[in-house]
């Protein structure tokens, strides 16, 4: 399929610490720590484009404080972005803490990236544009989320397939997931994670899950972490994908990477089974460097 990919999602600042001992309370713990950029918008739109998508942008809001150096990292990447500058709020924040097993566990500061709103929404964002990606993390405040609607919406007027991704099981649980499903009611793809699928149905297991979700969404994949993922349509499991196998030192950003490759090849044309794989490769090449973003090549 021609046609831009646009993201309408965040861009943040990670401040990623990798500590092989657990945070020793009132003292010092050796750590690794970088400055990478992230977001889980920034970090899908960054791993379609060098998944082979030739047009990719982002629409997101950030600090002035950061703007020019994510804008930068941004073109770097392949990724043409729409960055609105807010004169108000300092870039998104995150600190992922990052222990011996390559689990992160993320501290947030939303910054700016939750207060993009109605005003930076343009249907003319749409022109050119054969796909919406839209972060879950915007559905969870309240002027991001209207953002998110008008995208949602005029992308379905105008025939332009959307898809979604949960975004965080924390962010979730707390918003409630009957809210969440009917905020993005009329997607066509559903990308959550094991965690974020259960919550989503209350089914613990995740073929069951992903099932249940494909009566209200035409196309729903449920990453699996190191097993895989899995594609489920019209309420059965239709594709499964497993994992390579790799040594594994930071998850931050694996599903990013999957959902980027995924739609990347889906935009290409690939089966259900093909994206699947293609966003396993991803993520699996995703925990093997620090933050959630690809390296260069």
């Amino acid at each position: 399929m021609s046609g831009a990919l646009l993201v309408v999602g965040d861009v943040v600042t990670d401040v990623v610490v990798r500590h092989r001992t657990p945070p020793a309370r009132a003292t010092d713990t050796a750590a690794e720590i970088r400055t990478l950029p992230g977001g889980a918008g920034g970090n899908v739109a960054c791993w379609a484009a060098r998944s082979g998508r030739p047009d990719v942008r982002i629409l997101a809001r950030v600090g002035t404080d950061w703007a020019s150096w994510h804008e930068e990292r941004l073109r770097a990447a392949g990724v043409r972005p729409l960055l609105v500058r807010d004169e108000e709020a300092p870039t998104a924040t995150v600190v992922a803490l990052v222990d011996a097993t390559a689990e992160r566990t993320f501290l947030t500061d939303s910054g700016a990236a939750l207060r993009l709103d109605r005003g930076d929404w343009s249907p003319s964002l749409l022109e050119g544009v054969s796909h919406v990606h839209l972060s879950g993390y915007l559905f969870f405040a309240g002027p991001s989320r209207e953002a998110a609607s008008l995208a949602l919406a005029a992308a379905r007027e105008r025939g332009v397939p959307v898809s979604v991704d949960p975004a965080s099981a924390g962010f979730l649980a707390e918003f409630g997931a009957a809210r969440f499903l009917a905020a993005v009611e009329g997607a066509d793809v559903l990308l959550p994670n094991a965690d974020e699928a259960a919550l989503l149905t209350g089914l613990p297991d995740p073929s069951d899950a992903a099932a249940k979700l494909s009566h209200g969404f035409p196309l729903v994949a449920v990453t699996l972490g190191a097993a895989g993922a899995l594609v489920a349509a019209s309420g059965r499991v239709v594709a499964r994908a497993s994992a390579p196998r790799v040594r594994a030192i930071d998850s931050t950003g694996a599903g990013d990477a999957f959902t980027g490759a995924f739609l990347a090849a889906r935009l290409s044309g690939a089966s259900p089974a093909g994206a699947a794989s293609a966003g396993c490769r991803a993520g699996a090449e995703a925990v093997t460097v620090p933050g959630g973003r690809p390296t260069r090549r």
